[in-house]
């Protein structure tokens, strides 16, 4: 699919500088200014970060000029630097999304800021890209749906594997190509050493007593293979794969994922139903894997995957002859992007939003599944749960469920406990449900979701 001839062909301005802004200037969100740097049709007029110095030496690494950024105290300090041609740096969203702007990009990280940003940018007319899948998975829906009634954009962000995966998912569907599954890897891979006898992954190495067989023999046991002390999953894993859930209506299999140490080639015969001799109850899942590899082997760490069924065996064994990974009947296949750009692709979603008026997740976003809490360890009465390193609340696990309306014996979606105060003590392995925390109170995520609720399941 030539993406340059349709965006020249269908957008009312093609090329036109379009005027964008960014909300997070961390390593997203500096590459994506950098990117739009390069390109015809955005022009990033603004830049927004509680660390104004971080932001404007992002623009300043994009190559502007010194002389044409402005760190801005006021909203109208940043509309005299658009006037005069200069990217504002500011402080302030809500300023922000006042500025001319077609479309906002928003990459903080923050689930609560996200959240904030995003439904500002909407009031105000604004398209909106999010990277921040702490505040998708929580609120999306709510999100997509107030933007349709405002008749604007609101997307997830290519970059990033929902969006990615979404695409796939979309372009498989639009060949008739039944989805088995829909997937992602671990951002980390695991590479087996055959010299030393280990395998490597997150930066440290572990003796792999016979994961020589994974290379050699067919019969090389999964229980094997997870007698490894690294995780399988992290909670950006689930979160992800619960976003393209409820883009693309593809379910999760079980609520922590199978989440299978696995070759690449391996992935046409793991992600198939039973019966057939995989690992899921039945097709229309999504899951993912953590690639098992050679250290002179393609990486796959962070990338995307569907498994499809073949239209049939003749046409599944061509495939295999082309060198696309199938099952031994030839009647599933591996379809695969192996690579996400972070914000140098997320350049495709502004486009796409702020262009042609179109969102690069799923046309029909519903909360299907939510991100749920439990307790790793005892929660005792009085404790703030607060987000640590790799998006993590310390002492809380991570499940995907059906999505249920908050209330006091549901689970809390995990994101939105961030802040809340534990109420009464939860011991370890028990769901954190909404009786035993009190919410932050005034957030605009938890407003969001009480809107999302009320709107998705009145019933």
């Amino acid at each position: 699919m030539n993406l340059e001839q349709i965006f020249q062909r269908f957008s009312p301005t093609p090329g036109a500088p379009l005027p964008v802004g960014l909300v997070g200037a961390g390593e997203f969100g500096a590459t994506f200014v950098a990117q739009a740097a390069r390109m015809d049709g955005l022009q990033v007029i603004a830049v927004c970060d509680r660390d104004t110095a971080r932001a404007r030496a992002a623009v300043l690494a994009a190559g502007i000029a010194p002389s044409q950024v402005r760190v801005c105290a006021s909203l109208a300090e940043a509309r005299a630097a658009g006037q005069a041609g200069a990217v504002a740096v500011l402080t302030s969203a809500q300023d922000m999304v006042q500025l001319p702007l077609r479309a906002v990009l928003e990459a903080t990280g923050d689930p609560e800021a996200a959240a904030a940003t995003a439904l500002a940018a909407i009031e105000a007319g604004r398209h909106v890209v999010i990277a921040t899948k702490e505040a998708e998975i929580v609120v999306g829906a709510e999100l997509a749906q107030r933007a349709f009634e405002r008749k604007v954009v609101y997307s997830p962000v290519d970059g990033d594997q929902p969006s990615l995966l979404i695409g796939l998912v979309g372009w498989a569907r639009m060949l008739r190509l039944p989805i088995v599954c829909a997937g992602k890897s671990s951002e980390s891979d695991f590479v087996w050493d055959a010299e030393a006898g280990t395998v490597t992954a997150w930066a440290r190495a572990e003796a792999a007593p016979g994961y020589r067989q994974a290379f050699t023999a067919s019969d090389f046991a999964l229980a094997q293979r997870h007698t490894l002390s690294f995780a399988r999953t992290t909670v950006p894993d689930l979160c992800e794969m619960g976003i393209v859930a409820n883009h693309t209506g593809l379910m999760p299999d079980c609520s922590t994922l199978h989440a299978p140490i696995a070759r690449t080639i391996e992935l046409p015969s793991l992600f198939r139903p039973r019966e057939q001799g995989g690992l899921l109850a039945g097709s229309g899942r999504v899951d993912m894997f953590n690639c098992l590899r050679r250290p002179d082997e393609l990486s796959f760490a962070g990338g995307v995957f569907v498994v499809v069924q073949a239209p049939d065996e003749a046409t599944g064994r061509l495939f295999a002859a082309k060198g696309i990974p199938t099952c031994p009947q030839y009647r599933h296949v591996l379809l695969h992007n192996p690579v996400h750009l972070l914000g140098a692709e997320a350049a495709a979603s502004v486009l796409a939003a702020a262009q042609l008026g179109c969102s690069t997740g799923g046309t029909e976003v519903k909360p299907r599944v939510d991100l749920v809490a439990h307790a790793e360890r005892n929660l005792e009465a009085g404790e703030v749960l607060t987000i640590g390193a790799r998006h993590e609340i310390p002492g809380i696990g991570y499940r995907l469920e059906p999505a249920r309306a908050l209330h006091e014996q549901a689970p809390v979606p995990y994101y939105l406990a961030v802040g809340g105060r534990i109420r009464r003590t939860v011991r370890r392995g028990e769901p954190l449900l909404g009786g035993d925390v009190d919410l932050r109170q005034g957030s605009v995520l938890l407003r969001l979701r009480q809107a999302q609720d009320a709107r998705f399941f009145a019933a």
